[in-house]
């Protein structure tokens, strides 16, 4: 079974259960739809993944709220500024993205095409929808061959606008909203002088649970925002034979969506704080998780207690990608995206990502557009129950493909 980019939700993981509480629980789940894809891709997305765990956890660190991000959207969207790059800048971006050094663009967008071809078409019973795009300043000269890669490698929509109309905002906005079904509805608010171009991706996932929670068991149960600080939250409640994971640190559990390639994992610190469990969540800890829970083929029946939570989140990755090693891109002196243009000034003036999340009886909803803003110069057996902050994960199982991941600390917020 081959592992691809991973889709970052920290949450319960769950595959192959059963619940006494729902009356649709006696379906048979059927296996996952397996995901071939074009050699030399799955060391790309394994790489892809690397970089979606050190974006989570860098800003994860820095957080103390309610979150989530894309790190697929985030890998996407970045992946089509590479086309553009050059020099010391795309090998800065290569490494950052996880991408191999010896890996060309080419192959890289194979990957990509591949991969996006085959997860909408994972589960018909689970809505994903991934969409591109280029708005470029009308005036301003794009090449013709990066425009071309954004058509026939990443299905991008490309216009150009004038940007110095309302209606150009107005446009990157009705965008924005459609391609998530209304999720997200702003993303830029203004349009400076100095912005040459925007590169957008656009992901949606609506997946109902294999097996739902029984609303008639939801009620106010307490969640420890900290260990002194209970307070009553609308939490659900399911018995399910789940895929499980624990050690000294952590509990996780796996629920999965449809006929079971999407999942959500959860992931509760057993002792420490959320804190301790984020200063040693590296990727070799992920795949420590994902393939404990891959490699059950039986799961005991437990309690699961998970809260009901909706929140939306917009973070600006400048400081988390600079981290990473990706520093050229964003100083105006040295970034080389000759790819894109002539001109030599151009550089990254942001990279921001607006997500949304809502997790019910019935599924959950999550969706995220990743903004990169291009410009010149300007001047065991136990209960699980999450009743204390966690972390969740979105994947796509057979490929560990992430979608989103985040965590929770008020379920309320």
């Amino acid at each position: 079974m081959k592992r691809l980019a991973t889709v970052w939700v920290l949450m319960l993981m769950v595959f192959g259960f059963t619940s006494c509480e729902d009356k649709n629980n006696d379906m048979v789940l059927t296996e996952p739809k397996t995901i071939e894809l074009v050699p030399g891709s799955d060391i790309i997305i394994s790489g892809s993944n690397r970089f979606g765990i050190e974006l989570f956890t860098r800003v994860a660190l820095t957080e103390n709220q309610n979150f989530t991000l894309s790190p697929l959207s985030a890998s996407v969207a970045l992946t089509m500024l590479l086309n553009g790059a050059g020099g010391e800048t795309l090998s800065q971006m290569q490494s950052a993205l996880g991408y191999p050094a010896q890996a060309d663009r080419a192959t890289i967008n194979r990957a990509y095409k591949s991969l996006a071809g085959q997860l909408l078409n994972a589960d018909p019973s689970v809505v994903l929808g991934l969409a591109n795009a280029m708005f470029y300043r009308q005036d301003f000269q794009v090449k013709q061959n990066f425009v071309h890669t954004l058509q026939m490698d990443f299905d991008a929509t490309v216009r150009g606008l004038d940007f110095r109309q309302q209606a150009a905002i107005d446009a990157i906005n009705r965008w924005a909203s459609e391609s998530t079904k209304g999720k997200i509805p702003t993303v830029v608010e203004s349009i400076s002088d100095e912005t040459m171009l925007f590169l957008m991706n656009a992901l949606f996932f609506q997946g109902n649970w294999t097996h739902s929670f029984n609303r008639a068991a939801t009620a106010n149960r307490s969640f420890f925002v900290n260990p002194q600080t209970p307070i009553q939250v609308p939490t659900m409640k399911g018995r399910f034979s789940v895929r499980s994971f624990s050690n000294e640190m952590l509990h996780a559990v796996e629920l999965p969506y449809g006929r079971g390639n999407f999942s959500m994992v959860v992931v509760l610190p057993m002792q420490r704080d959320i804190r301790s469990l984020l200063n040693t969540f590296t990727p070799e800890r992920w795949m420590q998780i994902t393939s404990a829970l891959d490699a059950q083929q039986a799961s005991p029946t437990i309690d699961v207690y998970l809260p009901r939570f909706q929140f939306a989140y917009r973070k600006t990755l400048n400081s988390q990608l600079k981290a990473m090693g990706m520093t050229h891109a964003f100083d105006s002196n040295r970034a080389n995206l000759t790819g894109i243009s002539d001109i030599r000034d151009l550089f990254v003036h942001s990279v921001r990502q607006d997500t949304h999340i809502t997790v019910n009886e019935e599924g959950t909803t999550a969706a995220a557009v990743t903004t990169v803003e291009v410009g010149i110069t300007s001047v065991g057996p136990l209960p699980f129950v999450a009743n204390k902050p966690f972390l969740f994960f979105i994947r796509e199982r057979t490929t560990n493909t992430l979608l989103f991941a985040g965590q929770v600390l008020n379920p309320l917020e």
